[in-house]
């Protein structure tokens, strides 16, 4: 399994010392489709070309925004793309993605992609922060669904989820890192880990309210490594924002 580190160009030094993959957030979609780049260390070689699609506008020209990207992988030696799209993709970004995964595996290149945006020839990124259900058994899932695990990857998000009991909708509340170290040092809680879920657990209290937080620390991130590498998911992904505070003990990945 290969695993890649998300980083911006400013974050790049630092996070480096802890991969050796890494997908370079540093590009987006610009007006008429064009591809427009953030400065990047004039020796950056290597890895993946991560494209956002935030505020950016409708993609009019896909030939002409895969035609740019293809340049900036030749010369900057990338070996593939991640499209780091935030929204369920609209159907101009789901008609370009298919359109790069053709270029791309044609330059023996592979394309990356959320598993809401799944197209032909691009390898589906699932994700790994459940709230219900069974991790094991949702990977599971995808291998059946989309025909094999070496067409997969992880989409490792870092879960920190605080849920008002019963939780019916099975929808909680983000907490940044701010909020949930805070939480923790306020409560004291006891910790436990869900197996099902390959996430720790902890409850408290607030008014007559009974909350369920729900997290990740660097031992479940890497026991979902493990789970996925196991079932042969071929690629795995983390953003550097997320663990840079569990960074040394997770390791070198």
């Amino acid at each position: 399994m290969q695993i890649y580190l998300a980083v911006t160009p400013g974050e790049y030094q630092s996070a480096a010392k802890y991969s050796r993959l890494f997908a370079h957030v540093a590009y987006r979609i610009g007006p008429e489709s064009q591809l427009l780049r953030q400065s990047l260390l004039l020796q950056t070689r290597g890895g993946l070309l991560a494209l956002g699609d935030r505020d950016a506008p409708p993609i009019s020209a896909p030939e002409a925004l895969c035609a740019g990207i293809l340049r900036e992988c030749a010369r900057r030696s990338y070996t593939g793309v991640l499209l780091d799209f935030e929204a369920r993709p609209a159907d101009d970004r789901k008609v370009f993605a298919g359109m790069l995964a053709q270029h791309l595996r044609k330059t023996r290149r592979t394309l990356y992609v959320p598993e809401s945006c799944a197209v032909p020839g691009a390898v589906p990124l699932i994700c790994t922060a459940l709230s219900g259900g069974s991790f094991p058994q949702r990977l599971q899932e995808a291998v059946r669904q989309f025909g094999g695990a070496e067409l997969l990857g992880l989409d490792v998000q870092r879960l920190r989820m605080d849920f008002t009991l019963p939780a019916k909708s099975g929808e909680g509340r983000p907490l940044s890192e701010e909020e949930f170290r805070s939480l923790v040092e306020k409560e004291s809680p006891a910790v436990f880990f869900s197996q099902e879920l390959c996430a720790r657990y902890f409850t408290y209290m607030q008014g007559q309210e009974t909350h369920f937080v729900l997290f990740d620390d660097e031992s479940t991130l890497r026991q979902k490594l493990k789970t996925g590498e196991a079932m042969g998911f071929s690629a795995a992904f983390f953003m550097w924002p997320e663990i840079r505070d569990i960074a040394p003990k997770l390791g070198r990945l």
